[in-house]
């Protein structure tokens, strides 16, 4: 009688057992298929689903690409291409300690557009991937762009300054920084808390979102991801709102506690010249995922206008 093989990982009794197990490792190393490099060396991890209009998504801080799962799932099951990378010192992409910047940022995603030949794109950035998508425009303009969609994204500029007293303070970012740098899988864990709104009356907490949350930001490289906190919160983006010359849907939830609505989306929404905005009433930042049948059919509304 042959015994059956033993599964690598049924011993784990955490989410933590299971990422910190070589097995775990090895799985991700090997399922590590589709990636481009770019012109630093950097290789940047993609997923590339369906046929159709190209539909291009880029994640927030300190996420990765799996971040968007439920709105690819359910546009390629429209008839949608869907595209998700990896930023740069995020998720399964090149830990770097230099270059972790906005510019880089949207060069990598021009990279990945023409590597992969996209044309008539829609692009969708949430929170930092809205800076992205927006700083992309800027460098490269919209020859291969058909449609923007910002959702509860970081510009114009999130920092407070004389030129935007209404902004969020400089102490706020630098507790970020503290958060990352003093024990970042415990800060990971607590921010997905206010991320998702999960402090708030009545919510219905996800142990899954939460743990998947804290998995997508400890998968991410340290100096990078710190790196980042500069980039999304100091970057001003005004003049690179003025230069989107494509329709543009903005989304945000008004209970958004780590991009704080007023600042941003309504801004940008008037900088923008042909901008759509839509607030949603109650909603939190992590409205994609807690909220995802909402904001998938909005998105597919908005791809079809």
């Amino acid at each position: 009688m042959i015994a059956a093989a033993k599964n690598p990982l049924q011993d784990a009794t955490t989410i933590e057992d299971v990422m910190h197990s070589s097995a775990w490792r090895t799985q991700c190393e090997e399922e590590v298929l589709s990636t481009i490099k770019v012109t630093d060396g950097v290789d940047l991890f993609y997923k590339d689903w369906g046929t159709g209009q190209p539909v291009v998504f880029c994640h927030g801080w300190p996420l990765t690409a799996d971040a968007w799962d439920p709105q690819m799932l359910f546009l390629v099951n429209e008839g949608y291409r869907v595209i998700a990378h990896d930023r740069r010192s995020h998720g399964r992409s090149t830990q770097v300690g230099i270059n972790n910047t906005m510019d880089a940022y949207a060069d990598d995603l021009a990279a990945l557009i023409e590597f992969l030949e996209l044309r008539n794109v829609i692009l969708v950035g949430h929170s930092t991937g809205g800076g992205e998508v927006v700083r992309y425009i800027a460098r490269h303009g919209c020859d291969h762009v058909a449609k923007a969609v910002l959702i509860g994204s970081v510009p114009p500029v999130m920092l407070k300054s004389a030129s935007n007293p209404e902004g969020t303070p400089m102490e706020v970012f630098d507790a970020l920084r503290e958060g990352v740098t003093k024990n970042r899988s415990q800060f990971f864990k607590d921010l997905s808390i206010p991320f998702f709104g999960f402090n708030r009356n009545g919510a219905v907490i996800s142990e899954g979102v939460r743990e998947h949350f804290w998995l997508q930001g400890m998968l991410g490289g340290i100096k990078g991801e710190y790196d980042c906190i500069a980039q999304f919160s100091e970057t001003d983006f005004t003049e690179d709102l003025k230069q989107i010359a494509v329709p543009t849907l903005l989304l945000h939830g008004d209970d958004d506690q780590i991009v704080p609505f007023g600042d941003a989306s309504v801004l940008s929404a008037k900088l923008i010249p042909n901008s759509t905005l839509k607030v949603f009433p109650g909603l939190a930042h992590g409205m994609v995922i807690t909220h995802s049948e909402l904001i998938n059919n909005e998105l597919l509304d908005f791809i079809k206008s």
